[in-house]
């Protein structure tokens, strides 16, 4: 995943200042941040690199552990599964943080030419980035825009363009992406139908068009589509966070906008199928619906109830999330065979080894983002 910009949050009232036009702006005083935007981050950074906690291993010897580990892997098509919120979940921060970032950029005197040449050298960076990390992974060139990096670059500098406009214009575009998108899969049904044709839909019959190839696993590249519309989601919670209402308030419309999202979701289900791999209108709508319900349930902890110590590890992976994805993404193997030397894999624990050998692999991961935060060093794009 790409570092998400911080979201600080803006006191409440607090005007944005404006830098005089003769002389160039003194650095203004970053506002205090939300931290559990920070926080929910952080503990999507740290599922995502988990590697499922060993519980497909452990599922594969005691099937009584078939259902918790199945909440750890994608589902093969049809419905949805806790591990396919993580994306969404990471999509939808990048947008809730982009008003803060950019607000902070404003009130240093960036102009609006400055913020979007910032904007789209960033968006290249991170496609550029998800284009290495699949290369080294794969052991050789291999250019595709499933990656996650890949998506949210797309997604971040179509959001920012969007952000431009009046909001109803906003709204607009949103259903627009999310209808065309639905009507574009009816227009071209595949052999099996719209939705359940894995290799002839339309978002398979593009990449292979375009690539030369079906993505494995049946991950279709046109996923940025709705994306887009997830990372205004999250715009959208952003502005509402940053505005100057009682917290009361904001966790209200939170929630409001939760349970519509997943009625909304299911309901229209029958006829546009909740499916990650192809990221289908329903899917876009429903798991937005959880992405809210888990960050108002960190905002009402860490906000509201004050609750923080407890978040400490959380922000340590979150501080340098590009960090930790790409050294998953690269090195897990070799962290694996590396650690398992010194904890002989946990053979003495039977059936159960793969979820502690996991668990040290993850700390591990996590105890070099700690270095890094202890020195202050965060790697960013």
């Amino acid at each position: 995943m790409a570092t998400i910009p911080a979201a600080p949050a803006v006191p409440a009232g607090a005007p944005i200042a404006q830098a005089p036009a003769e002389r160039p702006s003194a650095p203004a005083a970053v506002p205090q941040r939300y931290l559990a935007l920070d926080a929910y981050r952080g503990f999507i950074m740290f599922i995502l690199v988990s590697g499922g906690f060993g519980l497909a291993a452990l599922a594969r010897k005691r099937p009584e552990f078939t259902w918790i580990a199945g909440q750890f892997d994608h589902k093969p098509w049809e419905w949805i599964a806790f591990w396919d919120l993580i994306q969404p979940a990471f999509m939808f921060m990048v947008g809730v943080a982009m008003p803060f970032a950019l607000a902070i950029r404003k009130a240093r005197g960036a102009t609006s030419g400055q913020l979007f040449r910032h904007v789209a050298v960033r968006s290249l960076r991170l496609i550029l980035m998800s284009q290495v990390l699949m290369s080294i992974s794969a052991g050789r060139l291999h250019f595709q825009l499933i990656n996650v990096l890949a998506q949210i670059g797309l997604t971040y500098f179509l959001c920012y363009l969007i952000m431009q406009l009046e909001f109803r214009w906003q709204a607009a575009i949103a259903a627009g992406l999310l209808i065309g998108h639905w009507a574009l899969f009816v227009a071209f049904p595949g052999t099996e139908g719209p939705f359940m044709s894995k290799t002839t839909n339309i978002g398979a019959v593009i990449d292979t068009y375009l690539f030369g190839h079906i993505n494995p696993g049946y991950w279709a590249n046109l996923n940025f589509v709705t994306s887009t519309a997830t990372t205004l989601f999250g715009v959208w919670t952003g502005r509402l966070l940053q505005s100057p209402r009682s917290n009361r308030y904001k966790m209200q419309v939170m929630a409001i906008a939760a349970l519509a999202c997943l009625a909304l979701g299911f309901a229209i289900h029958p006829w546009n199928p909740i499916i990650k791999r192809i990221c289908t209108t329903s899917f876009t709508i429903y798991s937005t619906g959880w992405v809210l319900l888990m960050l108002l349930a960190f905002f009402w902890i860490v906000e509201v109830k004050g609750y923080t110590r407890w978040t400490f590890p959380l922000l340590v992976i979150g501080a340098n999330s590009i960090f930790i994805y790409s050294l998953e993404e690269v090195l897990h193997g070799w962290l694996n065979r590396a650690v398992g030397v010194f904890t002989f894999r946990f053979s003495f624990l039977g059936d159960f080894a793969p979820v502690p050998q996991a668990c040290a692999v993850l700390l591990v991961m996590w105890w070099m983002c700690y270095w890094l935060y202890r020195r202050k060093i965060f790697f960013k794009l």
